[in-house]
C-alpha cells in the first residue's frame, strides 16, 4: 500500500506518494537528508493499492515527489517517471519530476 496526496498550488498539482511502511522514517546518506516523518503530512492522503492508483487522473501534474519501492514501480508502470532517474538514499529508491505540459511526455 501507498499514501498518495495531491496538493493543488498555484504553480500547478503536486502529486505525492509514499510507501507506507517509510512514512515514520527519515533517509540519510552522505550529504542527502529525506525527512519523511517531520513531513508525513505532505505524503498521508489516501491509503491506496495499486488497482487504485491505476485509476488515479494524472493530467495537470506539474510536479512529483515519489519515494519507496512499490511507489516508484507503479509510477513507472504509469510512465510518470522513467527507471534511469530514480535515485536512491539508504538504499531507498525516489524520484522527482517536473513536467511542462502533460506528464509523463518529457
Amino acid at each position: 500500500m501507498i499514501y498518495l496526496k495531491l496538493h493543488d498550488t498555484t504553480e500547478g498539482r503536486i502529486l505525492a506518494m509514499c510507501d507506507e511502511t517509510l512514512i515514520d522514517r527519515v533517509l540519510e546518506e552522505g550529504d542527502v537528508y529525506v525527512d519523511i516523518k517531520g513531513y508525513a503530512d505532505f505524503y498521508k492522503g489516501s491509503l491506496i493499492g495499486a488497482k487504485e492508483f491505476s485509476e488515479i487522473e494524472t493530467a495537470g501534474i506539474s510536479s512529483a515527489n515519489i519515494i519507496g519501492e512499490e511507489s516508484v514501480a507503479l509510477a513507472i508502470g504509469r510512465e510518470l517517471i522513467k527507471e534511469e532517474n530514480i535515485k536512491k538514499i539508504d538504499g531507498v529508491p525516489y524520484a522527482h519530476a517536473y513536467w511542462v505540459g502533460k506528464p509523463g511526455q518529457s
